[in-house]
């Protein structure tokens, strides 16, 4: 058995475990959302991070990153016992068909396992549900927990889409309204770069071939 796993935000650019292969594409009907609460790494139960979660939405496609895991069950079990400790706010584990840009009809890989969160404030205590841009910014701009700040969190998978050539303008426009809140203080000039997109890349909706500033 080979265990795939389907990674949307930490996991593109960390993704922790020993895996023996990486894609980069996408899955459909699903689009990135800032909806999750975490209150244990970049947030504390006090003042929550906002961090990604997948919202069903016909149509969309979310880009990512899909690592295998082969060599046994030990291994694989090993690779899904840390995921689900660092990915214990996602109450659900779904499975989906995995896209690549080579066919974009039929999938390459099926049975992909992505964590997912319960859209519900009810029975998921983490779900904190979509508010105005501006609110968002305001709380990744001030939260921070044991393994760093919100914003760094923002920046670094605004990076990490650009370089996968896949710059989505959602993820985009909530880290530049994060920079608008913060003013460009001189802490965060001292996290960020600047970086001149290579070509136009794709989004979730359209084609974005704007300038950007990541994290480092």
């Amino acid at each position: 058995m080979v265990l795939w796993v389907f990674g949307y935000g930490s996991l593109i650019w960390n993704p922790g475990f020993e895996f023996d292969e990486k894609l980069i594409g996408y899955i459909k009907d699903y689009k990135r959302v800032f909806d999750l609460a975490c209150i244990d790494h970049r947030g504390t139960p006090e003042h929550p991070a906002r961090t990604c979660t997948l919202a069903q939405s016909i149509g969309a496609i979310c880009w990512g990153a899909a690592y295998c895991v082969r060599g046994g069950p030990e291994k694989e079990k090993l690779a899904m016992e840390y995921l689900e400790r660092r990915e214990c706010e996602y109450d659900s584990k779904t499975l989906v068909e995995f896209y690549t840009e080579t066919n974009t009809s039929k999938p390459i890989l099926t049975g992909v396992i992505v964590f997912t969160s319960t859209p519900d404030k009810v029975s998921n205590k983490y779900y904190l549900g979509p508010a105005p841009l501006e609110e968002m910014a305001r709380q990744i701009a001030t939260a921070s927990g044991p393994c760093g700040n919100n914003r760094e969190y923002l920046f670094k998978l605004e990076k990490a889409m650009h370089d996968i050539e896949h710059e989505e303008d959602y993820v985009i426009e909530l880290a530049n309204e994060v920079r608008k809140q913060l003013d460009l203080t001189d802490e965060v000039k001292a996290l960020l770069k600047p970086v001149v997109s290579r070509a136009p890349v794709k989004s979730q909706a359209h084609v974005s071939t704007r300038q950007r500033v990541f994290a480092s």
